[in-house]
């Protein structure tokens, strides 16, 4: 019999391939096929690299086994399978529990200041995963290209809409589509499909039609985006997804939403209002957005945000650079709504929402411990046991 040992895994459920992992791996444990990201038992140091850069949380997967998994196993699965009865040789004296408090230190270390594992809200809509793969995408037809900031603005950001035919694309707000950008890598391999969240509300962009939008930046040297942002009406596209299993909208209407937000980031947003607004369009006091750009003009969706009531949706917008106006990002508008936002703390249906860019996760952690503080709370475990209740959600990039 085996000596048991804790086996690293990934939750196939909650991955959304961006494949970060596997970059990220320095002995080139981590692989993937056309449908799955997994981990080589044989190479796994858990040297825990790939656990701070994932951004759904499917990387810290654990369980303690006789025999591994094999590589072909994982690739089959859908979902991960339970933990195991595990049989312990005599003389063994608690030796899952030593492996349990030794990965515990290393994970401890890895998630210092991340809170930890997230969680879809519990009334949150069963997603539909990776239904279409690496091998096997969806062809999906470009129905419009719009530009969404100013055409004196440095920053070009589009609204692109694509229709899927015949084909099944059941997104949730909140999931992500793979894009496969034509074309090969400087190795001669095909590329990698780049992620885009979801903008469109699940009944599609157009209510009745089965079309989804996505919401993307143009970067200078972005293969994916310029691709994208290039695209003309009636132009295909390879589309894989859709992924994510965590970053949900919750059914309940009693839930107050904190959607904190950079950029393009918006783009799940935009999904979490338009859902709202054609479910329950005469609920009020349910939603704030707390959004940040460097100026007006490069605000995506700033004309249509403001014709949202603010009954509605309490609206908070932060400009690094308008003019000669002091610099405002989103950890500033938080402090200056601290009461708004200790109520939610302390809101047993309230949920945050934080997606943009990485850099702006420091700057949100410590005003949300600043207003946790003045209200008598410890936001370190506030956070944690919002996350683990499903109520608090980061997908940064």
């Amino acid at each position: 019999m085996n000596k048991p040992f804790k086996q690293h895994l990934i939750d196939p459920e909650i991955c959304i391939r961006c494949y970060t992992c596997e970059m990220t791996c320095p002995i080139g444990a981590i692989e993937h096929n056309d449908d799955n990201v997994v981990v080589d038992a044989d190479k796994c140091n858990f040297c825990m690299d790939c656990i701070p850069v994932c951004p759904t949380g499917s990387i810290d997967e654990w369980r303690v086994v006789n025999e591994p998994y094999s590589l072909e196993e994982q690739y089959e699965w859908m979902e991960l399978p339970e933990q195991a009865d595990i049989a312990v040789p005599e003389g063994e004296d608690a030796s899952v529990e030593a492996l349990d408090e030794a990965m515990a230190a290393l994970l401890a270390e890895a998630h210092a200041g991340t809170g930890g594992k997230p969680r879809a809200p519990a009334t949150a809509a069963k997603p539909s995963v990776n239904l279409y793969n690496l091998g096997k995408p969806a062809e999906a037809t470009v129905q419009g290209n719009y530009r969404l900031t100013a055409e004196t603005s440095d920053s070009d950001v589009r609204h692109i809409v694509l229709d899927f035919g015949g084909q099944p694309m059941p997104v949730l707000e909140g999931q992500s589509v793979g894009i496969i950008p034509p074309g090969t890598d400087a190795a001669g391999k095909p590329h990698l499909p780049r992620l885009y969240s979801i903008s469109s509300p699940r009944d599609g962009e157009r209510p009745g039609y089965n079309n989804v939008s996505l919401t993307v930046k143009r970067e200078e040297r972005g293969i994916c985006s310029n691709h994208l942002c290039d695209l003309k009406p009636g132009d295909k596209v390879q589309v894989t997804g859709p992924f994510g299993a965590t970053f949900l909208l919750p059914s309940d209407p009693e839930a107050h939403l904190m959607m904190i937000c950079t950029g393009t980031g918006s783009a799940p947003f935009r999904a979490f209002t338009m859902r709202r607004q054609r479910e329950m369009p005469s609920r009020e006091g349910t939603l704030t957005l707390v959004f940040g750009a460097r100026r007006p003009e490069e605000l995506p969706y700033f004309g249509p945000l403001k014709k949202v009531p603010e009954s509605f949706m309490a609206k908070h917008y932060a400009f690094s650079r308008d003019g000669d106006r002091p610099k405002q990002y989103v950890q500033d508008k938080l402090r200056e709504e601290a009461a708004a936002v200790a109520r939610l703390l302390k809101d047993p249906r309230g949920h945050i929402y934080i997606c943009g860019l990485k850099a702006m996760e420091a700057g949100v952690e410590e005003a949300l411990t600043e207003v946790a503080a003045e209200a008598g709370l410890a936001w370190p475990e506030v956070r944690d046991a919002m996350r683990e209740d499903g109520r608090y959600h980061v997908e940064t990039y």
